[in-house]
């Protein structure tokens, strides 16, 4: 099964140097276990152009779809055994980044 651990924070790429290197360590034991799908940061939503087409509408509107202080600011896409394994990495990942994360399912595994 594949999931998604979202990284939440206030701005985007504000790791530290430590914090650096504790995400590249998790990055190796994620490869290293075969969990490793890909991963990188996001810039921040004050770049986000949201574009809504159906119907032939041609909406394009700058900026974010939701505004809020935090939100997601990069991600890992992992593989895992079960939610539960998912999760055990989340708490690993959330360490390393020190930061919030948010774990959820990818749909069509």
């Amino acid at each position: 099964m594949r999931f998604l651990i979202a990284v939440i924070d206030t701005k985007s790429n504000s790791a530290t140097g430590d914090e650096g290197e504790a995400i590249d360590a998790f990055n190796d034991k994620l490869e290293a276990n075969g969990h490793w799908v890909f991963a990188c940061g996001i810039d921040s939503p004050k770049t986000a152009t949201v574009i809504d087409n159906r119907l032939g509408a041609g909406l394009i509107t700058e900026g974010p779809l939701f505004d809020s202080e935090e939100y997601m600011s990069g991600f890992w896409i992992i593989k895992a055994d079960s939610l539960d394994q998912a999760k055990e990495l989340a708490v690993e990942g959330s360490k390393a980044c020190n930061r919030k994360v948010e774990v959820r399912p990818l749909l069509g595994n």
